[in-house]
């Protein structure tokens, strides 16, 4: 079962994207003093008295005519209220009632979306200051202050009573989640059904039949799991933010960052394109490990370098992520579905890998005796030491005199010496450089 969604909508300039910051607990959206500076959708999940959500923060609504971004933030912000299960609108408690604020109210009203009204900005106003909101006709107004976290709390309370159903927060957590990803018509629904043993997910010839993210939970090997079907994701110029192919897409994007693992799905008898370059760009991104599927190898006439050549193409599309494990089935036949929860499995304890610091400084020093840290303007980099500080993706901190002397291909080198010590097939592994502190001098 997915997630409810909170839409947070209003003009320019009045708090959304610090409201959306102070949730996500980091600067995700840019907050600036002018309007308009946030135009696409920004998602983050938040946890509040147990129930998890996420929340989408769109671009300032004006009624202006003339503003030539005002038409896309419009479909963007219209999609965000369309997929919500709760719209928050926000105003500025400063300013009163607005003409903007009018139109987006309407805007509201004609959704028939539950709405709860914050009024923003309230630091040193009376709370009878917001009585005038009530003019607006989306109910009771709740004063807050995004800047201070003021009445944060209470606007929370009522935007989860709203919800239809709880997604409970902790137990969201419990069991691996799987995202099926991949282009429409790749063969995921067919892969879902085949992995659980029976008809769960509808199949059709036609691209994009699976909408909505769907959640299935199943056992493998007494291991709990839900799998996590999504819709295809189609080319960005091909799609109509307007209709509810938007929605499938915010959906499989969402899937990805809910997920434990993901499985992408390439369609054997056809090529790599830019889209699925960029998917498993935003999976890399998002640090999740993954599991690369050619289906329908069925289809594909073989020689003996036939796999060769398919893990080429990879390799020259995925440079980023050459970590990368594939495997080659058939949904149809069934020809090597065996090894799917296997490789699912790998990946995801691969990305639980734990170094200790001895090993770690022990590879450390030997990657730097190969190769001497680089020079800038005639000051060296000096590495000082390296330690884990996580996991699922793997992290490490790695201390230097200036972190600013760090060039990318020698942090790029310094990975690749950890990865042939240490097993990460599967999955990204995280480099922070961090300055070392003068008592450890």
């Amino acid at each position: 079962m997915s997630k409810p969604i909170v839409a947070v909508v209003g003009r320019p300039n009045v708090g959304k994207s610090s409201f959306f910051n102070r949730l996500a607990g980091r600067r995700i959206s840019i907050v600036e003093d002018v309007p308009g500076v946030t135009r696409d959708r920004l998602y983050t999940d938040v946890d509040w008295a147990g129930y998890a959500f996420t929340i989408i923060d769109t671009g300032g609504i004006t009624p202006d005519k003339n503003d030539e971004w005002q038409e896309y933030i419009l479909k963007q912000a219209q999609l965000a209220i369309d997929v919500a299960d709760v719209v928050l609108m926000m105003v500025d408690g400063r300013d009163g009632v607005t003409q903007s604020d009018m139109h987006v109210a309407q805007m509201l009203r004609r959704s028939g979306k539950p709405v709860v009204l914050a009024v923003n900005k309230m630091e040193n106003l009376d709370s009878q200051d917001v009585m005038e909101f009530y003019e607006l006709g989306l109910g009771q107004p709740f004063p807050i202050s995004c800047t201070h976290g003021t009445g944060v709390g209470d606007l929370l309370d009522e935007i989860v009573k709203l919800f239809k159903v709880k997604i409970d927060a902790s137990l969201d957590d419990e069991k691996i989640k799987i995202a099926i990803v991949g282009r429409p018509n790749a063969g995921k629904s067919s892969i879902t059904n085949r992995l659980l043993g029976e008809e769960r997910v509808v199949v059709s010839d036609v691209a994009g039949t699976t909408r909505d993210a769907v959640d299935i939970p199943f056992r493998y090997n007494n291991k709990d799991y839900i799998i996590i079907d999504t819709a295809g994701i189609r080319r960005k110029n091909r799609i109509d933010y307007e209709s509810i192919e938007g929605f499938s897409v915010m959906r499989s994007l969402a899937a990805i960052r809910r997920a434990d693992v993901v499985i992408y799905v390439l369609d054997a008898s056809d090529e790599i394109t830019e889209q699925d370059v960029r998917v498993l760009g935003y999976v890399h991104e998002q640090g999740k490990p993954s599991v690369i599927l050619y289906n329908k190898w069925d289809l594909v006439e073989k020689d003996s370098q036939t796999v060769n050549l398919y893990k080429d193409k990879l390799k020259n599309s995925l440079k980023f992520m050459d970590y990368f494990v594939v495997e080659y089935i058939s949904a149809k036949t069934g020809t090597r579905f065996g090894r799917i929860m296997e490789r699912v499995e790998y990946v995801y304890d691969n990305a639980g890998t734990r170094v200790t610091t001895g090993l770690l400084n022990e590879i450390l020093q030997d990657a730097l005796s190969t190769s001497e840290p680089p020079t800038h303007n005639g000051k060296r980099l000096k590495v000082n030491y390296i330690t884990q500080v996580g996991i699922r993706p793997p992290s490490f901190a790695i201390f230097v005199n200036n972190p600013d002397l760090m060039h990318f291909s020698y942090l790029r080198y310094l990975e690749n010496c950890l990865r042939r010590a240490k097993n990460f097939e599967g999955t990204p592994i995280r480099l922070y450089v961090r300055k070392k502190s003068k008592d450890k001098e």
